[in-house]
């Protein structure tokens, strides 16, 4: 047998994944918002006081540092250069498809120069562009900002479920933002209803919060759940999430750059894997936390300790948790099975 040659890094980005925990606003690198900034900034941004906004020391830092980021997406060609340029990264990282969070709610609430209409058809036309360009596919989960209230959240869902019969890479639903103000079981309805227009349904729960926020996201119905870091606490919960075999979202250098995570070595990623639940691993804002897909799987592989099998066993579980349709899911997971 041919010694292997090739580095662990090299074998990871060739390996097939999907990436299913990304933000759209988040996945703004510094060269992209100098570009943002000369279209739309008086005193257009260098490249270092770009790649300065996102230095921070806290939670609170990186709130600042999204913010800094998201004021200057301000036109629909804004979207659409983010989207493009994103498919291409992940391309270059070895990801096949992405879900791709879009925050309807941010959009509805201060983004009043647009429209989620006008912003949907900009990021389809960077998304068929940069599938075309760079062969990953990518779909759309639509995010509400669960602290901006119910009636917020019910107008974006009834979007999303509007814009899905014009572009059906709109597959999905979801709630972001504080947990604490914006408890899950209080989405039940709307849940409901998203789900009879026919949408997925996921939810970022667990994050920061008790392990009370993931038993009430999979109550309302929730099909993968964000982050779950929580859920560590609960031995009850952790039986159910590996018996009913819920998919987590998983993102271990978004824990720990936003400290609610104390350490690597306190993430519970390999306790989730050696329990048997169905872990996935993701990047959630890829230049804010330093860490693409591809330096997950490295940190992760490195970290804990994953040998090649393990992370091709991981890599399947995202093909296997994405909503797919089946066809294309029996064809990647082939090709993650055959990959050496």
């Amino acid at each position: 047998m041919k010694q292997m040659t090739i580095t662990p890094r090299e074998w990871l980005r060739g390996l097939p994944k999907c990436e299913l925990h990304l933000h759209l606003e988040g996945t703004i690198v510094p060269e992209t918002l100098v570009k943002l900034s000369q279209r739309h900034d008086a005193e257009p941004l260098t490249l270092e006081a770009a790649r300065a906004l996102y230095v921070y020391d806290n939670f609170l830092g990186f709130l600042m540092a999204f913010k800094a980021v998201s004021e200057r997406l301000q036109t629909p060609e804004d979207y659409e250069l983010i989207t493009y340029e994103m498919i291409h990264r992940l391309s270059e990282q070895g990801v096949r498809h992405a879900e791709v969070y879009i925050s309807y709610g941010i959009i509805l609430r201060f983004k009043t120069q647009l429209t989620v209409e006008d912003v949907t058809a900009a990021i389809e036309r960077g998304r068929v562009r940069g599938e075309q360009d760079f062969g990953t596919t990518v779909i759309w989960l639509i995010d509400a900002v669960r602290h901006f209230g119910v009636e917020e959240a019910a107008i974006v869902f009834t979007k999303a479920a509007e814009l899905s019969k014009i572009y059906p890479s709109i597959v999905g639903i979801g709630i972001g933002g504080d947990e604490a103000r914006g408890p899950a079981q209080d989405f039940k309805g709307i849940y409901e209803e998203a789900k009879a227009a026919g949408l997925h349904l996921t939810a970022h729960a667990g994050e920061n919060v008790s392990a009370q926020s993931i038993w009430a996201a999979i109550n309302i119905g929730a099909e993968r759940i964000g982050h779950a870091l929580s859920a560590v606490d609960d031995p009850e919960l952790l039986d159910i999430l590996a018996e009913k075999q819920i998919p987590l979202e998983l993102n271990v250098t978004s824990n720990l750059r936003t400290g609610c995570c104390s350490s690597m070595e306190a993430h519970p990623v390999r306790h989730y894997f050696e329990r048997g639940l169905m872990i996935t691993l993701n990047s959630d804002d890829p230049p804010m936390f330093g860490a693409d897909l591809l330096d997950e799987y490295e940190t992760v592989h490195r970290e804990f300790e994953f040998t090649f099998e393990q992370m091709r066993e991981i890599a399947g579980n995202s093909v296997e948790a994405s909503f797919l349709p089946p066809m294309q899911k029996l064809k990647l997971l082939a090709e993650v099975e055959q990959y050496r």
